[in-house]
């Protein structure tokens, strides 16, 4: 099944090849390389090099995690549409959807910061995926602080200029497996990358 999914179109491969020879040397492992290159191929922005960084059983994690049919829980929709249809020809993990979870957002709480909420008591061992939402990010965290139950895995990527520096920060100082992006940037393209590429590693892999 080697590169069922990976290297399956010309285009795909040629602008993974384009990628190798622009990344050229680099200090990450071989499974977290498959990560980084989807990421710059969903971005076309090379300074992700300098950004994603990886607790050491994140990956290890991530794809067992997947194998064995735990929840993904994304912050927004975007991101889930921008899985759904690899998930449905991989392992079929069920998908939950935090601001979906959340109708009316609690008072002081955005919408999205509500349903993760909802979504950790539900879901405490889940993998949880967040691209835009840096307050569902924090709660996230401060329930992981508080309760001592750590989800399989976080991708933290959140975008934007409000509360994604903290949140990132916050992540980080938290032991649990984890694949974030320092600084700014991140978002919706970002976290679907992450998963998508976790996923065809899990398909394809042998780790």
């Amino acid at each position: 099944m080697q590169n069922k999914f990976s290297l399956d179109h010309p285009i795909v491969k040629k602008s993974f090849n384009i990628i190798d020879q622009e990344v050229g040397q680099h200090n990450f492992s071989t499974l977290e390389y498959q990560i980084v290159r989807r990421i710059i191929h969903s971005t076309a922005d090379f300074e992700f090099i300098n950004l994603l960084k990886f607790s050491p059983t994140a990956i290890d994690n991530g794809i067992n995690s997947l194998r064995n049919n735990i929840p993904i829980i994304t912050d927004v929709t975007m991101v889930k549409q921008g899985i759904v249809n690899l998930v449905s020809k991989t392992f079929k993990n069920p998908i939950i959807t935090a601001i979906e979870k959340a109708p009316d957002a609690l008072p002081g709480k955005t919408r999205t910061e509500t349903g993760l909420l909802q979504c950790y008591k539900e879901y405490p061992q889940g993998i949880y995926v967040i691209g835009n939402a840096p307050t569902a990010l924090l709660a996230l965290c401060q329930q992981i602080e508080e309760k001592k139950l750590k989800p399989c895995l976080i991708i933290g990527v959140p975008v934007g200029f409000i509360s994604v520096l903290e949140s990132k920060r916050v992540l980080r100082e938290i032991d649990v497996p984890q694949i974030r992006v320092e600084g700014r940037k991140g978002g919706s393209p970002v976290a679907a990358a992450i998963i998508n590429a976790l996923l065809i590693l899990a398909f394809e892999s042998d780790v």
